[in-house]
């Protein structure tokens, strides 16, 4: 059985994160998934746009996510 095939578009790129020194980056990213709404994304890209596991959030969970960092003081 042939693997689900997986349509993404980066609708925005918020921030490179870091980059290694292969040339990947961390990115935080707007992508919708499948055409749905799009989502915050953190994940790995290689310098040829292939992309590693990552993390989806939704706009409440970034939101959630934000706070935390804001309290903790970052």
């Amino acid at each position: 059985m042939p693997a689900t095939e997986i349509k993404y578009e980066v609708v925005e790129q918020i921030a490179v994160l870091s980059e290694n020194s292969k040339g990947w980056t961390k990115e935080l990213n707007l992508i919708s998934w499948n055409d749905k709404d799009p989502k915050y994304d953190i994940r790995d890209w290689s310098p040829d746009r292939k992309m590693r596991k990552g993390v989806t959030l939704t706009e409440e969970e970034a939101r959630v996510l934000m706070k935390a960092l804001e309290t903790r003081g970052l």
